[in-house]
């Protein structure tokens, strides 16, 4: 991958402007380890939000329920 379609990739999944710095300059430099690290972290903060997100869709799921079982 060219280094344009890296920071699209970076953009696209959510990345702040420190940690597409951080690993555009990794690049460079030839840091695999370091870079895997920080797409890792970035990627389970992502997860975190998603399952945090899904626990509340199934709150008002139950809720949506219960409201129309009483009706």
């Amino acid at each position: 991958m060219d280094k344009e379609n890296i920071l699209q990739n970076l953009k696209d999944a959510g990345c702040n402007a420190s940690t597409i710095d951080k690993i555009l300059n990794l690049l460079s430099d030839i840091h695999n380890q370091e870079i895997f690290r920080l797409l890792s972290d970035h990627r389970g903060k992502l997860l975190d939000e998603l399952h945090k997100n899904q626990k509340q869709i199934d709150c008002l799921d139950f809720l949506i329920f219960n409201l129309k079982q009483n009706n």
